[in-house]
């Protein structure tokens, strides 16, 4: 029975000593994991403080530009940069949302480059496709009209594109008034085989469109826009048979019942002209 206690003593002995061997290897292999980790850490920062990561010059930035309208010289005119500056203290998302508060761009994208140290910087620009005159009390105020019906100063857009040529296509009437159907109304009027030259929005109640067969009045804007710009291209065959000069407008309120009202030498509405005239 002695011979069995003894025992015991001897082998919980072996085990509290192989417990505390243990927890030693548990605290050496702690404390080298803090080392390696902070030595690390130090490492990276002794790194990112290099003078090798820093801006120091424009020409370290990349720009991609979609359409061209803006030259590489004047797009970095745009972004709000101090040289020479650390890469790693420069935040992408600032400059980005600074990029797109200019009425010229629409998106932007920023995003650092490490080797070699610089930015790549992807602009999508605002390319205008109409010019819009909005009437006030003592003015007219004049501005421009992307395809998503976005306004922009004209001034603006010149300053920053002083070559380029303005678009066409003019817009009369405020741009609250347009936006709400702008992007149909300008994907039907760009597509259509007759050319329009001006969209009168003035009255709310009867959109004006100003095309080489004349006057054509449209009424409200509604969902109907894009079978009324249809029922005008079917239509392009009058400027064959009539002078635009007798034609006063083409009334396309009702796209299933087109008609031509004459200028006062014909008074008289026309009768209804069929679609495949």
């Amino acid at each position: 029975m002695a011979g069995i206690i003894s025992v015991s003593r001897t082998d919980l002995a072996q085990r509290r000593q192989k417990l505390r061997r243990q927890r030693q290897m548990r605290i050496i292999q702690a404390i080298w994991r803090t080392f390696a980790i902070t030595g690390f850490a130090g490492g990276l920062l002794w790194v990112a403080v290099q003078p090798v990561w820093m801006l120091k010059a424009p020409k370290q930035i990349v720009m991609k530009l979609d359409n061209k309208l803006l030259s590489d010289k004047t797009a970095q005119s745009l972004l709000v940069l101090s040289y020479p500056q650390s890469l790693w203290r420069i935040e992408p998302s600032a400059i980005a949302n600074s990029l797109k508060k200019q009425p010229t761009i629409a998106q932007a994208h920023v995003k650092r480059r490490l080797f070699p140290p610089g930015l790549i910087i992807e602009i999508q620009e605002r390319v205008p496709v109409a010019v819009t005159q909005t009437p006030g009390n003592k003015k007219v105020t004049i501005g421009l009209l992307d395809a998503s019906g976005v306004w922009m100063p004209l001034e603006k857009y010149t300053s920053l594109n002083p070559t380029k040529k303005l678009p066409n296509l003019r817009v009369i009437s405020s741009p609250k008034q347009y936006c709400l159907y702008w992007t149909q109304l300008y994907q039907a009027v760009s597509q259509s085989p007759v050319k329009v030259m001006e969209i009168d929005c003035q009255n709310p109640t009867n959109l004006i469109l100003k095309t080489e067969l004349g006057n054509v009045h449209l009424g409200s804007p509604g969902p109907q826009l894009s079978e009324q710009i249809k029922v005008l291209a079917q239509m392009r065959s009058l400027a064959a048979k009539l002078n635009s000069s007798q034609i006063e407008y083409i009334d396309l309120k009702n796209p299933e019942f087109p008609l031509v009202q004459m200028n006062q030498k014909i008074p008289k509405l026309t009768p209804k002209i069929p679609k495949n005239i």
